[in-house]
């Protein structure tokens, strides 16, 4: 019998700007099975964003109570404002055998990683630092001060891209979709997410001896 396969913890990272939400999005619509986490931040929401959807909107000493209740699996600062994944939703998704996508950034992403050992990691990137800034600027959402600061974050980011499991080139989002998927459907098979699995068959062979 075969054993229920639970659900992978993905990791999503990226220059702001290359697209990764839009990525996301799409995913979860053309595919089942996904579950997008929704973070906690203490910034305050851009037009369009709506509380409980893109994130959950807090202020800064609600969101240090949530850490101190150990309540998130993760959390940094970034650009002078909290990110954090709440830990129940996450955990609950799971153990249902659903892939659950977080969007974090690096810092986030490596503690994840700690934590949940067989999380997938994934890096988007854009074709070309040039497009990444016609990107940000093509938003009309911030002044030119905020696209350089995040310009200036890209070029740090950029230097642990390494400790990802892939590196993702959103240039059309057409095909980049099914290339994500592609990759998460292929971690599923690794021998480090079905050790369970294995265990079991070792077992079954040793009643043959």
């Amino acid at each position: 019998m075969m054993m229920k396969r639970k659900g992978i913890l993905i990791v999503v990272s990226g220059f702001s700007g290359a697209g990764k939400g839009t990525l996301m999005k799409q995913l979860v619509h053309s595919y089942d099975n996904y579950a997008l986490s929704v973070s906690m931040t203490t910034r305050g929401p851009r037009p369009g964003e709506e509380e409980g959807r893109e994130y959950f909107f807090v202020s800064r000493e609600k969101f240090e109570e949530t850490i101190a209740a150990d309540g998130l699996i993760e959390y940094a600062c970034y650009c002078e404002n909290y990110y954090g994944t709440p830990r129940g939703y996450v955990e609950k998704q799971l153990e249902k055998g659903r892939d659950v996508i977080l969007e974090i950034e690096i810092q986030g992403a490596l503690k994840v990683k700690e934590k949940f050992p067989t999380a997938l990691l994934l890096f988007v990137m854009p074709p070309n630092a040039a497009e990444l800034r016609r990107r940000l600027m093509g938003r009309g959402t911030e002044s030119m001060e905020v696209i350089e600061k995040r310009l200036k974050r890209a070029s740090e980011e950029a230097e642990g891209i390494e400790e990802y499991d892939y590196i993702i080139i959103n240039d059309r989002l057409e095909e980049c979709v099914p290339q994500m998927h592609a990759l998460i459907q292929a971690a599923h098979d690794t021998p480090s997410r079905n050790l369970e699995f294995i265990e079991n068959m070792r077992r079954e062979l040793e009643a043959y001896k």
